[in-house]
């Protein structure tokens, strides 16, 4: 699943003069919603789809530009661009509306796409996938902040369940396309295709989002100056994770020098961006915050390399080796509906522990397929599991934000969390990589591209998965500090 997954319900709300005001009538498909809903509901299908699509295709991509090596660059851009770019969509959007934001992070999507399909080298591709990145982190800032102007509060549980529903039929369906695509046609058009399909939602929804939810909030109230601290902090956190990123690559001794550059502008950031205590798991909200990130970074770095040990370890193919992760988009959302029960609202803290639990237990389980005696169907069992763990966090998480904040703090607390996941996410993904080339996963693809069989190099993928499993690990223990006194 991608750290762009709209699974979370966190967004502040922003209701002004255009917001639909609060009634018990109406619903997200009535005449005055149908367009908006289909437009952005189809965005968010899209770019779900294109988060599972680009799992699949990716190993095939890595090795034919002969960047098997900085594999783990090319998700860990995405989020590292994706981080500065959230914070950039919030004030743009509370100045101006959620418009200019959304057209420009389609557009930035759209040419990420482009440039990492049409890319000759690695280094184009990884330049493409963090374009992508700031159109990402763009639009799903301006999505929320359009459901919270032009949706009754009555109304939007049911377009944000539109929305998580919106990762199911990808995560099914999305792995088998892309492999057929890349096996028939080649992994580039997993890539220059989507930009298309993008066309059709933006006509029904930019007219919508015009009527309903563009300009400031309060077209009356002076308007909000840019925030350029909290840019230039957000700023630092994405300079600071790429630097990280470049030296854990490197590892040279020559590397020091930008690992402790990056260390330099991230230690500053966070401690201003994430609420006091969250480094060292303090009880209620801090504690919730760290496990996001905690959960979403150990299971993304672990799920980025799993189509990569498949193709390269098992022999399977792109199309396979997707497909194995199918299941996970199921039970995913099983988990999920499971935490909104009614009935396990008293026992949410030992839910989200179990959940963590799952989650650890299947990313140590992930690499036992590299014994070959050990079917291949056994991985996407334990997969499974994990997704179903993850719904049940990720989910848990949002609704504790939403618990433990006072209504002035959602806006800030949401943005927390948001940069938490990401930021998890990059550094693990950093130090995976690391860990992978350190040994010797670099030549796994030319292992392949030269004999034509898959390369033998287990102790690189190993030294991914075990250590993703003992960091969610570590999340069971900090989920057993989230339960604090309700807010007065």
């Amino acid at each position: 699943m991608s750290a762009l997954e709209p699974c979370d319900a966190d967004v502040a709300e922003a209701p002004g003069p255009r917001a639909v005001h609060d009634d018990t009538k109406g619903s997200v498909l009535d005449a005055a919603h149908r367009a908006l809903s289909i437009g952005i509901v189809s965005v968010v299908l899209l770019i779900a789809f294109e988060a599972t699509a680009v799992g699949t295709a990716m190993p095939v991509a890595a090795r034919e530009l002969n960047g098997v090596s900085v594999y783990a660059f090319a998700f860990s851009a995405y989020f590292t661009t994706s981080l500065f770019a959230m914070v950039l969509a919030g004030q743009w959007s509370d100045r101006s509306g959620p418009l200019g934001s959304l057209a420009a992070g389609i557009a930035a999507f759209s040419a990420g796409l482009l440039l990492s399909g049409t890319a000759g080298a690695m280094w184009l591709f990884i330049l493409g996938r963090a374009v992508q990145g700031l159109g990402g982190g763009l639009v799903i800032v301006a999505l929320y902040v359009v459901i919270g102007r032009a949706y009754a509060e009555h109304l939007r549980p049911a377009i944000m369940a539109a929305f998580a529903a919106c990762w199911v039929v990808p995560s099914v369906v999305g792995p088998l396309a892309a492999g057929t695509v890349t096996e028939h046609l080649g992994w580039r058009w997993v890539f220059v295709g989507i930009p298309v399909l993008v066309v059709f939602p933006l006509a029904l929804a930019l007219p919508a989002i015009r009527r309903t939810a563009s300009g400031p909030a309060d077209p009356q109230a002076p308007v909000t100056p840019w925030d350029r601290r909290r840019i230039l902090l957000a700023l630092g956190i994405s300079a600071g994770a790429g630097l990280l990123q470049y030296a854990g690559q490197e590892l040279r001794w020559l590397s020091l020098l930008p690992a402790a550059a990056g260390v330099a502008l991230l230690v500053p950031a966070v401690r201003d961006l994430l609420p006091h205590g969250t480094w060292r798991a303090a009880r209620g909200l801090p504690s919730v915050i760290l496990l996001r990130g905690i959960a979403a970074g150990a299971f993304i770095a672990a799920e980025s390399f799993v189509p990569l040990m498949l193709v390269t370890q098992r022999g399977l193919s792109p199309t396979l080796a997707g497909f194995s992760l199918a299941a996970g988009g199921l039970t995913w959302a099983l988990g999920s509906w499971i935490q909104a029960r009614p009935w396990t609202e008293p026992y949410r803290e030992r839910l989200v522990v179990l959940g963590m639990v799952l989650v650890a237990l299947s990313i140590a389980a992930a690499p036992s397929v590299l014994i070959t005696s050990v079917p291949v169907w056994v991985l996407a069992a334990v997969w499974a599991l994990g997704c179903l763990g993850m719904g049940a966090v990720i989910a848990s998480t949002s609704v504790l934000l939403m618990k433990l904040s006072a209504p002035e703090e959602v806006g800030a607390n949401s943005a927390a969390l948001q940069i938490s996941d990401g930021l998890s996410n990059v550094l693990l993904l950093a130090a995976g990589g690391a860990a992978f080339a350190a040994l010797g996963g670099g030549a796994v693809g030319h292992a392949v591209d030269a004999a034509g069989t898959t390369g033998s190099h287990p102790a690189a993928f190993a030294a991914v998965f075990l250590p993703m499993a003992g960091v969610a690990a570590a999340g069971a223990w900090v989920a057993t500090r989230l339960g604090v006194r309700e807010r007065a």
